[in-house]
């Protein structure tokens, strides 16, 4: 081959060989993936008009020289734009900065139109997972050939963070698939197969790794075609025009679903589709200024700056151990005890295991012991239904779990958990065992979320190596750990705990002791609110639609069905027992009581709680729980929106608390801790920056106004009330502490 003239490039690499087929090999030096910048698309621009002019160039294969082929943007550019917006609106006007986010905003757009219409055959040689604008950029070329690799996905997901996809993707998607299927692959956000792709006709072929390269020249030199289908004369959307009977069995369907799901809090699912459902009545160029509109809006939404700023800046943060103490080398962890092995136990022991770790699961007798391990067959199972493992998978996973009743198999272990009852006396009794026959190096680690970690490690000889590691279940699905300190947990236990949350592939926040730490204590609020409001009489359908609308996976009554009603009456009885009769609500006990001790309902577990669980049929809220209103209101004069305000204030107000009381001390970690633990709801970017979007003046307010109504559980505090007066926010006065380079 020989290499081309300057310029040369710093992401990529281009060479022309003899048959005149250019090959573009993105490789962003420092990275160990190719991400979407400024720098990319000034070069990569440079690229296309280079093959474009060259006469004796045939055609050009992009491909990458990392193991994956793109993974999207570069998220905190877009978060630079958006910010760049507020500066120059500020500076010269709202109108001026619109059109210079508009114009800078669809650079990659146009680069990839560009790439589509110069004449040239391109083709995108997808060497492994392409997301986000990867994708769109395949999209952008005439023909997408992968290498065969079952590890390898592509998508769309920028939904899932607030956005959509805006450099074309929404409008070539869209003519590649029937609407139906277009919205569906866009609004979910999934990451899909090659095989899945190729069926859908994503991807146009998938062939050996050793043969992409080949393949791709291949095309360019067998005559194929520099134009995109619908750039063709005659081209036919895949299921006909929007204003058609097919497209009207679509859209209006869509729309209404779309409004089930959303309730209309995402403004770039909205946004989808719309562009969608107007570029398919347009040409390519006026659909894609369009989406681009479209994208430039949606990126200075505070819905999108919120979850990028949480699900992408912290997350990232979160995830690479922002939190770990520098000084304590790391440790992979090899082997560690689970002790309990019922539902939370056995989901421990799996996602270790699935994790390569070897587990001792440890219960009171071998067939306890066994019938945990059987959880994760059953797991396995289910994936290898699915196509996502195989038979020497799910063997290998299963041999890394060893069941018994013998504590002595716990002593080369180098963290135990504990999962048992949530009962002092039993976890005491499991704390003395265990350490009698564990090393002075083990951590020791307690899934708790009610009982204090600093009380439970006076029954561990060490208190520094005592930590809590709190799990939500279903374990294999919830993606956050809570890492509990107790006053004196060592350095040692954090970095040991962190550590193993990373080698599990879950996401981990970090909070100081206190009764129901931080995620139990916040969502008991909602539950609570739930309670109340029944019992002032609003109709219990009305407090679940209420909180759903709000933005919450599941209304307050259905939540606690799937927690157990009866463990809410237990925590209420300790709460009072602890800290007197005045620390509860009359009124909740009073509800409480009635369902868990006259009634017997105790939630799904027992198939009857808020909520009927008839074997055969969706669940239903039970009738009964109207005679459990004292004076029952007509729904007809509340006001739904303040009782979706007045459920996420009331969780974000105890968030401040936490917050004022130390018990979080990293803005990153509320926000991600209530979205992962709890579903707060994603569109706000979590419970703090549900408040600074707000403006803390403003919360201040809505808060004083609903303790006028409904009582002094709204009061804000102290911290509150000074940052209302100042006008500061939560991020700006504690500024996320980066991490800290080891000594």
């Amino acid at each position: 081959m020989s290499k081309s003239p300057k310029p040369a490039f710093t992401k990529f690499k281009l060479e022309v060989d003899g048959d005149g087929i250019a090959v573009v090999a993105w490789d962003s030096p420092g990275s160990t993936v190719n991400l979407i910048d400024m720098t990319m698309i000034a070069e990569l621009s440079a690229i296309v008009e280079q093959v474009a002019a060259n006469a004796k160039i045939k055609g050009a294969v992009i491909t990458s020289g990392k193991d994956t082929f793109c993974v999207g943007a570069d998220l905190i550019m877009l978060e630079t734009l958006s910010r760049g917006f507020k500066d120059v609106a500020a500076a010269e006007g709202e109108e001026a900065a619109s059109a210079k986010l508009l114009a800078d905003s669809r650079k990659l757009s146009q680069l990839y139109r560009r790439i589509e219409t110069c004449g040239k055959p391109w083709v995108a040689a997808i060497n492994g997972t392409a997301l986000g604008g990867g994708f769109e950029l395949a999209l952008a070329c005439h023909r997408r050939i992968a290498a065969d690799n079952p590890r390898s996905r592509i998508g769309q997901p920028e939904i899932k963070i607030g956005l959509f996809p805006g450099a074309g993707g929404t409008q070539r998607v869209a003519r590649i698939l029937p609407p139906a299927d277009a919205l569906q692959f866009l609004l979910k956000g999934d990451q899909i197969r090659l095989d899945r792709a190729k069926a859908l006709k994503l991807i146009d072929a998938v062939v050996p790794p050793a043969d992409l390269l080949k393949s791709s020249k291949e095309w360019i030199k067998s005559g194929g075609s520099a134009k995109a289908p619908w750039d063709a004369e005659g081209f036919k959307l895949p299921a006909g025009p929007v204003y058609s009977k097919a497209g009207m069995n679509v859209f209006p369907a869509a729309n209404a679903l779309y409004r089930r799901e959303t309730y209309d809090n995402y403004p770039a699912a909205r946004a989808v589709m719309q562009v969608v459902y107007e570029g398919l009545q347009l040409d390519m160029d006026t659909a894609l200024r369009v989406e681009s509109r479209h994208f430039a809006k949606v990126l200075r939404s505070p819905e999108a700056a919120a979850m990028i700023r949480s699900f992408f800046v912290s997350m990232q943060d979160l995830n690479a151990g922002v939190r770990r103490p520098a000084q304590v080398p790391p440790k992979t962890p090899k082997k560690i005890g689970v002790i309990g092995a019922g539902f939370m136990g056995a989901g421990i022991a799996y996602v270790s295991a699935l994790a390569g770790i070897e587990v001792v699961l440890l219960d009171r007798d071998p067939e306890t012991a066994e019938k945990g391990k059987a959880h994760s067959e059953k797991l396995l199972g289910d994936l290898i239904g699915r196509g996502a493992a195989s038979n020497v998978d799910r063997d290998a996973v299963l041999s890394r779990i060893l069941p018994t009743a013998d504590f002595v198999e716990l002593k080369d272990c180098g963290l135990v958990v504990e999962a048992v009852f949530e009962d002092r006396k039993i976890k005491e009794e499991v704390i003395s065992r265990t350490q009698n026959v564990i090393g002075g190096e083990a951590i020791f680690g307690s899934n708790t979320s009610t009982l204090p970690i600093t009380s439970l490690a006076s029954a561990f000889k060490d208190h520094s190596r005592f930590i809590g590691i709190h799990f939500f279940s279903p374990v294999e699905r919830m993606m956050l750990v809570e890492i509990i300190m107790g006053k004196e947990t060592g350095d040692e236990a954090l970095a040991t705990a962190l550590d193993y949350v990373r080698a599990i592939r879950k996401t981990p926040i970090v909070v100081n002791d206190s009764r129901g730490f931080y995620t139990s204590r916040v969502v008991g609020t909602y539950l609570r609110e739930g309670h109340l409001m029944l019992m002032e009489g609003v109709p219990a359908a009305l407090i679940e639609n209420a909180g759903r609308m709000a933005g919450m996976p599941v209304g307050p009554l259905a939540l606690n069905d799937e927690v157990a009603v009866d463990l809410a009456w237990k925590i209420l009885q300790a709460t009072a027992a602890d800290l007197g009769a005045g620390a509860i609500d009359p009124r909740q006990k009073a509800l409480l009581e009635e369902l868990v001790e006259k009634r017997g309902r105790l939630g799904r577990k027992n198939g009857k709680g808020f909520y009927d669980y008839p074997p055969n049929g969706p669940k239903r809220l039970w009738p009964g729980l109207v005679d459990l209103q004292p004076k029952p209101i007509d729904p007809g004069g509340l006001d739904v929106k303040r009782l979706e305000r007045r459920l996420l204030a009331i969780q974000a107000l105890e968030s401040a608390r936490c917050i004022e009381e130390k018990v979080v001390t990293d803005m990153r970690e509320a926000d991600i801790g209530s979205i992962l633990g709890f579903g707060f709801a994603p569109f706000t970017g979590g419970t703090i920056s549900y408040i600074d979007g707000m403006g803390t003046k403003a919360f201040v307010a809505l808060c004083n106004d609903l303790a006028a109504a409904y009582g002094e559980r709204f009061k804000p505090g102290a911290l509150l009330l000074d940052m209302a007066t100042t006008g500061d926010t939560f991020y700006r006065r504690f500024p996320p502490p980066q991490r800290k380079a080891a000594a």
